[in-house]
């Protein structure tokens, strides 16, 4: 496990050196900050968990939904069939 982090700490600074090197053509100037893709990658990941989890308030079901039995029958079930 900590070789596959070693393995991923020298990839992120392979990358970041890269990032020096290789001439990007963007269309704004903030692109051409050093850096500036990382970053926004990590700010939009951390926006979407966050995201998630304020979704899974919205719609999670109750623990006990599957044993309830006031929920309509499943059609696919072959008792319930004509």
């Amino acid at each position: 496990m900590q070789r596959i982090l070693w393995l991923l700490y020298a990839a992120c600074a392979l990358v970041l050196a890269l990032d020096l090197v290789v001439h990007r053509h963007t269309e704004h100037p903030w692109e051409g900050i050093i850096g500036f893709y990382p970053a926004y990658g990590f700010v939009g990941c951390v926006i979407l968990v966050l995201a998630a989890k304020w979704m899974r308030r919205l719609i999670i079901r109750p623990k006990d939904y599957y044993q309830r039995s006031d929920l309509p029958p499943h059609p696919s079930r072959e008792e319930d069939a004509p």
